[in-house]
């Protein structure tokens, strides 16, 4: 019952035009191990068509290593970037909730509510 009256709260939406229309022939998963520090890779992982970044794995700050594309932030609540920086506008932001504080999470970001 609270499942189902969390996702009643919840808007309907599918993805964004500009995810629908790509093909993904390139696509590039970037952890929050940090082994990308100091790689220089940025310029080369912006090349991919989808990047998808993990938890909170910082942008700002080291976009020559990390690259500044963000096309999908997958995070469970507790490992979500606190940096409102992270969720760049044309980024799709995918919550994994798996716990039961999870969907209590959930449900105050959406009612606005403290948790």
């Amino acid at each position: 019952d609270k499942l189902k009256n969390l996702l009643e709260l919840l808007p309907e939406h599918d993805l964004p035009e500009d995810l629908k229309s790509k093909h993904c022939k390139r696509c590039v998963v970037v952890g929050s191990g940090g082994i990308l520090r100091e790689s220089k890779l940025g310029h080369f992982l912006n090349q991919f068509d989808i990047v998808i970044r993990l938890n909170d794995a910082p942008v700002q700050g080291y976009t020559d290593h990390v690259g500044k594309k963000t096309t999908i932030r997958m995070t469970y609540p507790e490992g979500a970037p606190l940096s409102e920086h992270e969720y760049p506008p044309a980024s799709l932001f995918v919550a994994v909730l798996f716990k039961s504080v999870d969907f209590s999470w959930l449900q105050a970001m959406v009612k606005n509510e403290t948790l």
